[in-house]
């Protein structure tokens, strides 16, 4: 334990060392191809420094150390707002992925440049009809000699405006079991046929996308996993991400922000630090956040042994982004009136009026709530699996929900 609070410390010194230059106040005011510049260099100087990929194998860039210094760097990291956010799928879901499933050249071609933020991924899952349900994607690819075409539309793919390549799950085959039929590949965004347009949330920001394909060719060679065995590639993608979903506050305002909110505002005449509802959610809060890092510690300590991901990152996300939403909702409560001022310039990490309209976004990334606490009972608690009627039935004989 010792060694890892050498290695905070050792972090948090180098990382207040280049807040001027790439924190939160360089970044304020800048729009996003600027903030998006700045963020590229800050990767880079990660990477030259050896703390870009913190566990991932040294021929592959990283420092080959465990998960629990990648989980200390990470949090030092967000006190300070640097802009990491651009490359957070590509280094927590798909570049991963590529090492387990793709070949050693594609790997090396691969990991290098997206660790030193020259190349961003996206993760092209969710559809109009299929979101929670991963097994419900539409997206066709059909065999053409040895190449497949696609055609169909993804939504809610965070930063495929900016991404160079993506890995996406298609329906191969419908006349087999939802579950069976999905193949999984990775593709160049520029390929013809490929359209993206940027959707606009309820904070004012365009960071997800809807994308269109039309007769997207991409060769088999470019396929991860077996044909039919898409699901099951997906299904891991999704483990890894719900481990790097979140921190313990849910990519929010952290807790001491809060507990400084409540001494400086006033309820009935008294500091609301006083106020017994007040402290129940700092207490509240405090618990759970104590409760996340024990699990995930846990977690990563099973992972260091080998352990493959599993469904306790379901817990931390569920969690974490409920916790987040309560209390950003409360913080909206001690500021009153002035609580729906929203700054176009704020960050979810020290806005709680930014935090509260972003999270019920990524309460739906990477897994709703609903089928989070599916995941956790059935593959942590052992209860039994919830009913479907449609498990076995071939896909193009399920009735699409209207």
């Amino acid at each position: 334990m010792s060694d890892l609070n050498a290695f905070r410390s050792q972090v948090r010194t180098w990382l207040a060392g280049h807040a001027a230059e790439f924190g939160v106040e360089a970044r304020r005011g800048l729009g996003e191809a600027d903030d998006l510049a700045l963020a590229r260099r800050w990767q880079r100087t990660k990477y030259d420094a050896g703390y870009a990929g913190i566990s991932w194998p040294k021929p592959y860039g990283g420092a080959g150390l465990s998960e629990l210094e990648q989980a200390i760097f990470a949090e030092e990291e967000a006190k300070f707002n640097f802009g990491t956010s651009y490359f957070g799928i590509s280094l927590g879901q798909p570049i991963p992925v590529m090492l387990k499933y793709a070949a050693e050249d594609l790997r090396q071609r691969f990991a290098h440049p997206a660790l030193k933020g020259e190349e961003i991924w996206c993760q092209l899952f969710s559809e109009p009809a299929a979101g929670s349900d991963l097994a419900g994607i539409r997206l066709r690819a059909v065999r053409d000699g040895d190449d497949w075409v696609l055609n169909g539309q993804k939504l809610w793919t965070s930063w495929a405006q900016y991404s160079d390549y993506g890995v996406i799950v298609t329906r191969t085959d419908p006349t087999v079991a939802k579950h069976k039929g999905l193949t999984y590949f990775w593709l160049d965004m520029k390929t013809p046929g490929i359209t993206v347009r940027p959707v606009r949330l309820a904070n004012g920001e365009e960071d997800v996308n809807e994308v269109f394909f039309d007769e997207v060719r991409i060769p088999d060679s470019q396929r991860l996993g077996p044909v039919g065995g898409g699901f099951g590639v997906a299904i891991d993608t999704l483990m890894i991400e719900r481990y790097s979903a979140a921190d313990e506050a849910g990519f929010g305002p952290a807790l001491d922000s809060f507990v400084s909110l409540a001494k400086a505002t006033t309820i009935d005449g008294k500091p609301a630090i006083e106020d017994g509802r007040t402290r129940r959610e700092i207490a509240n809060a405090f618990r759970q956040q104590r409760a996340l890092v024990a699990i995930r510690t846990k977690t990563f300590m099973a992972l260091q042994e080998g352990a493959e991901p599993g469904a306790e990152g379901s817990i931390h996300k569920l969690v974490s982004m409920r916790l987040r939403q309560r209390l950003s909702a409360a913080a909206m409560d001690l500021k009153g009136a002035m609580g729906a001022e929203l700054d176009p310039h704020a960050f979810p990490k020290d806005d709680w009026a930014h935090s509260w309209l972003t999270v019920p976004t990524l309460r739906i990334a990477g897994g709703a709530d609903e089928m989070l606490l599916n995941t956790i009972a059935e593959r942590l608690l052992g209860l039994p699996q919830d009913y479907r009627p449609d498990k076995a039935v071939p896909f193009d004989q399920i009735q699409p929900s209207r």
